[in-house]
C-alpha cells in the first residue's frame, strides 16, 4: 500500500501546522512559536522531508545543531531570519538559500529577530542512522530506525 496522495499536487495551507518540540522541556520555550507543515509527507515523499515552516517574531527554528548524516537545506519565502552558525550571524531575506552539508561541525540556527513572521522551506533527507549535536546545550540526539533519544555528550 503507498503513502502516496490521491493527487501529485496540494495547497499547504490544506495540511495541519505542527507545533512544539520533542526536545527535553528545559529546551523547548526557543522554538515554541514555530510551525511546520509537513509538506513531504502530505506528498508521500520517503527519501527526503520538506517542510514550510513559520517562525514568529522571536522564535528560534530549533536549537544550534549540526547533523553527522544529513545534508540540510532551506529556503526564504518571506520575512528575513537570523542564520546564527559558528563563524557569526548573517542575515536572510526572501529568496536567499543556505546549505549545511552532513558532517560538518557547524552548529546553525535561524532566529526571526524581526517583527514580522518569516516562512522558510527546508528540506533534509531521511537517514535512520544520524545523531544530531547541539553544541550549545550538551545535547546528542540520536536517530535510528527503531526511534530517537536524547542525552548528554558524555553519553548520560
Amino acid at each position: 500500500m503507498s503513502n502516496r496522495p490521491s493527487a501529485p499536487a496540494m495547497d499547504p495551507a490544506a495540511i495541519a501546522p505542527r507545533t512544539g518540540s520533542g526536545y527535553p522541556k528545559e529546551h523547548r520555550q526557543q522554538v515554541e512559536k514555530r510551525s511546520k507543515r509537513a509538506l513531504g509527507d502530505a506528498l508521500g515523499l520517503s527519501h527526503y522531508g520538506v517542510n514550510l515552516v513559520a517562525l514568529e517574531p522571536g522564535a528560534w527554528s530549533s536549537q544550534r545543531h549540526w547533523h553527522s548524516a544529513e545534508d540540510e537545506f532551506l529556503y526564504v519565502v518571506s520575512g528575513e531570519l537570523t542564520l546564527i552558525t559558528d563563524a557569526g550571524r548573517q542575515l536572510l531575506a526572501a529568496g536567499m538559500v543556505a546549505g549545511f552539508p552532513a558532517g560538518t561541525a557547524d552548529g546553525h540556527h535561524l532566529v526571526n529577530e524581526s517583527d514580522q513572521t518569516a516562512v522558510y522551506l527546508e528540506v533534509g533527507d531521511r537517514s535512520d542512522d544520524d545523531e544530531v549535536r547541539y553544541p550549545d546545550i550538551d545535547m546528542v540526539l540520536t536517530r535510528r530506525s527503531e526511534g530517537r533519544v536524547y542525552r548528554h555528550g558524555d553519553g548520560e
